[in-house]
């Protein structure tokens, strides 16, 4: 042992007794010992930050280092899809390996939709936090408020790309399109009746032009959006989507 140590700066175990120890890698390291020697390392915590710890515990690793605490904020997984069962007519039934990523590669799914969830559950074995289940009325996978922790597992499993880390916003308040159809408004429609058919009457309702129309799909802007929900009711699918909103939006949502 004395032989082959190597010496290892003190602060790096005092470090890592703080973390989950989940090596989610939502840090942007390789695990949570090379997220704590390169904290022990650099000379300031700007750009740090342990999504599983929170800024509780990256507040005790700046007082370690003896540097100041750096504020990020706080971010959760939202699904741009809302291709409920109800929503998405089954055309076909899959009784193969339950892998989003396999069945993505050999057929559109059991859908006329090639955007949406798969529904086979890559995002919820990603999850290290337990954060992900499907919902079994929805058939759509349901991300937890209070597990969540931003750290973008299930971003990266997802195969279609259509979970989106996002701000929590204030209160947990957050405005966004559950949506992925890139197919034009009338054959998107067809294979879902939630689908964005990229009308962009929410873009020009928002004040703030924080919603694009790219490739016959709203995209709301998490930056410049003021979550005033202006856009909501403008919405004739019902595809823009918004929680934890005590009141509610002035005019219904369309069905």
């Amino acid at each position: 042992a004395r032989r082959f140590h190597v010496a290892e700066n003190p602060m790096v175990e005092q470090i890592e007794t703080l973390l989950p120890g989940a090596n989610c890698g939502g840090c942007g390291y390789s695990g949570c010992h090379d997220f704590a020697c390169k904290c022990a390392d650099a000379s300031s915590l700007s750009g740090f930050f342990c999504p599983g710890a929170g800024a509780d515990v990256m507040a005790k690793i700046a007082k370690i280092k003896g540097v100041d605490n750096t504020s990020v904020t706080p971010k959760i997984a939202v699904l741009k899809c809302y291709g409920t069962c109800a929503n998405r007519p089954q055309r076909a039934n899959y009784d193969g390996v339950q892998s989003c990523a396999l069945l993505s590669m050999i057929a559109v799914g059991s859908t006329d939709c090639a955007y949406g969830c798969l529904g086979c559950g890559d995002c919820v074995q990603a999850c290290p936090w337990d954060a992900i289940h499907i919902d079994p009325t929805t058939g759509l996978p349901a991300v937890s408020e209070t597990k969540c922790v931003g750290c973008g597992k299930c971003v990266t499993a997802c195969p279609r790309t259509i979970l989106e880390l996002r701000s929590k916003g204030p209160k947990g308040r957050r405005v966004w399109v559950a949506c992925s159809n890139r197919d034009k408004g009338a054959i998107a429609r067809k294979e879902c009746s939630a689908a964005c058919i990229g009308c962009g009457r929410c873009s020009r309702t928002c004040p703030f032009e924080a919603i694009t129309i790219a490739n016959n799909l709203a995209y709301i802007d998490p930056e410049k959006c003021r979550l005033c929900r202006k856009c909501v009711p403008e919405c004739p699918t019902g595809a823009i989507h918004c929680v934890n909103f005590p009141i509610p939006v002035s005019a219904e949502r369309p069905q």
